[in-house]
């Protein structure tokens, strides 16, 4: 009952991850039709991509959690379809620096961490670097979720929190948390259950903030998941703050 239980909750989680992973889709077709960036950062795709694939690294080596790694994987090839956009859309700036965080962060520091575990460590020793890795970096990513829930406090508007991607992570990090409880798999339970608290309280925020919208326009805001410079709210309307995963 237990190994059933899981694989159902593992893959509930495989689509709500991968749901996650495909939110900034919008948004690179954005930055792909107006053939620039614009205010977006490249930091963030770059550490969900190191994210995925220490998630995928955890997957293999340790038994029975396959299903792990294979949400990470694909993530993990849509992360470097982002980071390749950057890299062709970018300022010579922003493409110079995309392209020196990725190469150390997604080449040369999961190489060597790999590299070094596998012949310096045994089996349980890579699970528990790779578990511990894979907890600190999506940790990490938790960062946009705040960023946004401070600008609704500030703002008194839930612009720029979209509530799909809210309801999405929220709905992740339950189903996750309830995974991690059934396989007691303390790596995964940490930050998908932070990840329900985080989600949980948007949702809130959605609650007290949320007002019927009085008119209608498109804006970045409409587009991103959270990963772009505070917003700039200017005379001509624009803003370019919004919601991430």
């Amino acid at each position: 009952m237990e190994i059933s239980l899981s694989f159902i909750f593992g893959i509930l989680g495989n689509i709500t991850t991968g749901l996650v992973y495909l939110s900034p889709a919008k948004t690179f077709w954005h930055i792909v039709e107006r053939r620039s960036t614009e205010l977006f950062e490249s930091l963030p795709y770059v550490c969900k991509l190191l994210n995925a694939y220490c998630w995928v690294w955890y997957g293999i080596v340790k038994p029975n959690s396959v299903l792990v790694a294979t949400v990470n994987g694909f993530g993990g090839v849509l992360e470097i379809i982002y980071v390749t956009i950057f890299l062709i859309f970018a300022s010579p700036r922003m493409r110079v620096q995309t392209a020196i965080l990725a190469g150390v962060l997604d080449v040369a520091f999961p190489a060597a961490a790999v590299l070094i575990t596998q012949l310096m460590f045994d089996r349980e020793v890579q699970i528990k670097v790779s578990g511990f890795l894979s907890v600190v970096f999506s940790m990490a990513t938790y960062g946009s979720p705040l960023s946004a829930m401070k600008t609704v406090v500030v703002t008194k508007s839930v612009e720029y929190m979209p509530f799909l991607l809210s309801f999405i992570l929220f709905i992740n990090g339950a189903v996750w948390t309830v995974y991690a409880v059934i396989t007691k798999d303390l790596f995964i339970g940490i930050p998908n259950g932070t990840g329900f608290v985080l989600g949980t309280a948007q949702l809130i925020l959605y609650a007290i903030y949320w007002k019927p919208k009085s008119s209608k326009r498109n804006s970045p805001n409409d587009l991103e998941d959270g990963w772009q410079q505070e917003p700039l709210i200017s005379t001509d309307n624009q803003a370019t703050k919004s919601q991430d995963e």
